[in-house]
């Protein structure tokens, strides 16, 4: 399987099938596909994977994508300004993503629930009680809200980050969510109560911005709180909707 990655801060990824080549998508990810894809919604995996995936934020259903015959492409892109991330899973090595990550990924790829280790990370962190874990044999993408920074983790090295903004990490990364600090910190800096702990090794993708950060913004001018043009505002309360 082949695929091409364009855009810079509104990406798509392209994937060229070739006969064997099978691949999934969340629901409303395609953005395009050529004559000979054909595509059918299953519920991969059966009722309890289903279930599971709407806990973690994507679809019950998922939209399966293969060609009738030679080469065809199809392409996806997230919703939200960001970055499309390969994760390529054929080292043997599975990934912890973010809730709503998930774009599209190959047949072979399984798409899970990880539920996090500690209650408090659960309840505090910007990821929720339920990331999504990605594991198999092939290549997954996913979508980052905003820029994109990797971290290279030491074993023991810990890294610090403001709640949400983390978007993906190696499973071998330990993750934890702990106060920022005395309670006049916590209430006063306005970097919020909580901070995401990471232990390494393994590599740890940042992104720069958040949905909840970015439906705060866009809720200003919805709400009247700036000037805009109408058709720009019209833009932002379609956003607003979705991210609702």
């Amino acid at each position: 399987m082949k695929y091409k990655i364009d855009g810079d801060n509104l990406q798509m990824v392209t994937i060229q099938l070739g006969p064997h080549d099978e691949v999934y998508g969340e629901a409303g990810s395609m953005k395009y596909m050529s004559g000979n894809v054909e595509m059918e919604t299953k519920g991969k995996g059966g009722f309890m994977k289903g279930m599971k995936r709407k806990l973690s934020g994507e679809s019950y259903f998922l939209t399966h994508f293969k060609t009738k015959g030679g080469t065809g492409l199809v392409g996806f892109a997230g919703n939200t300004p960001g970055k499309i991330k390969t994760l390529d899973l054929s080292s043997g090595k599975n990934y912890i993503a973010q809730k709503d990550a998930f774009l599209c990924a190959e047949e072979s790829i399984d798409l899970d629930i990880a539920f996090q280790k500690k209650l408090g990370a659960g309840l505090f962190g910007g990821e929720g009680f339920v990331l999504q874990k990605l594991s198999g044999k092939g290549k997954a993408f996913i979508h980052i809200t905003g820029d994109m920074m990797t971290k290279n983790l030491d074993e023991g090295q810990v890294l610090r980050v403001s709640t949400g903004n983390v978007a993906a990490f190696e499973s071998s990364v330990d993750y934890d969510i702990q106060r920022t600090g005395g309670v006049k910190s916590s209430l006063l800096s306005g970097e919020g109560i909580f901070m995401t702990t990471l232990h390494g090794p393994g590599k740890v993708w940042l992104q720069s911005m958040t949905l909840r950060d970015l439906a705060a913004e866009i809720g200003k001018f919805v709400s009247g709180g700036g000037e805009s043009s109408g058709s720009t505002l019209g833009d932002l309360a379609d956003i607003a909707g979705d991210l609702s």
